[in-house]
């Protein structure tokens, strides 16, 4: 028979949580001008006052907090992140993508010609994100290598289908937008975070990144890549294995070398991604940085 606290008990918490707290809130049978007001709301659960300008610090740190917390507790001691763009067709959709491009114009055609050449990158996420997954690599008690990305279509979509279909779980970490966007189904429900900063969620794309793999894509992959790479740089951060996949596309939108040339980097700073083409290639290269046995 389990032993039932009671108030005599030293162990026993002397406060009521806040959970209870807000119950006997809700419970309170008198209703008045004065408790009817916002003015006395708790103030953890006043939704206007949260929203207020003068609480974004807090706002601040409920995002760290909130992701942080759940990921300790789903024993997640490192991830594998990929990036790239939300545009990329499936394999399977490339070709009625063309077909829906005939007839317009000659920019239009080639934009599609351009996306279906690409869609070959949806599955190298796949099959790099099921690769990983099916490791199942576990280092003090902790999950390493889950695959993390933003949650959304196309290049993110196809990384946590692969660990998806590796039988595992993965993290998705959406964003609030104007315009979109519901997480891909293939994320894991307890997993599925969304943010209101861009810059938290930036964050958490790192905190626990032991590598990551950087797919082609547009000005959200631009800011992603460029800002780790600044960060290690800088040396903020420590080094870790950044894969590149799609040498024709990067060498054809950014000029490193000339970067390099100008003076405006150190030719050494070009050894701080890896070239990749295939999922293979790139866990080769995670797998000789942290010396892993295969």
């Amino acid at each position: 028979m389990t032993d039932i606290p009671n108030d005599h008990d030293l162990t026993a918490r002397k406060f009521y949580g806040a959970g209870e707290e807000s119950r006997f809130a809700e419970q309170a049978p008198e209703r008045t001008p004065q408790t009817a007001h916002p003015a006395y709301k708790l103030a953890f659960r006043d939704t206007d006052f949260l929203l207020r300008d003068e609480l974004r610090p807090v706002r601040f740190q409920l995002e760290l907090l909130k992701p942080e917390m759940l990921l300790d507790e789903a024993r997640v001691g490192s991830t594998l992140v990929i990036y790239g763009s939300a545009r990329i067709p499936t394999p399977a959709k490339a070709e009625s993508l063309l077909t829906a491009a005939d007839g317009k114009s000659e920019y239009e055609q080639k934009v599609a010609q351009r996306l279906a050449e690409k869609a070959k990158y949806y599955e190298e996420a796949y099959r790099l994100a099921r690769m990983v997954s099916e490791k199942a690599i576990i280092e003090d008690g902790k999950r390493q290598f889950v695959v993390t990305t933003g949650g959304g279509p196309s290049i993110m979509e196809a990384g946590n289908h692969g660990a998806s279909d590796a039988g595992s779980e993965s993290i998705g970490l959406n964003i609030v937008l104007p315009h979109e966007q519901a997480p891909n189904s293939y994320v894991t429900p307890y997993l599925s975070f969304q943010f209101h900063y861009f810059a938290l969620r930036k964050m958490h794309f790192l905190l626990r990144a032991r590598a990551v793999a950087v797919f082609p894509g547009g000005f959200g992959t631009f800011d992603e890549f460029f800002e780790l790479l600044t960060l290690i740089q800088t040396g903020k951060m420590k080094p870790i294995p950044i894969l590149l996949f799609g040498r024709e596309f990067w060498q054809r939108v950014v000029n490193f070398e000339a970067l390099a040339e100008e003076g405006t980097i150190n030719k050494s700073d070009l050894d701080l991604f890896h070239w990749c083409e295939t999922a293979e290639e790139a866990w080769a290269h995670i797998a000789e940085f942290y010396e892993l046995k295969d």
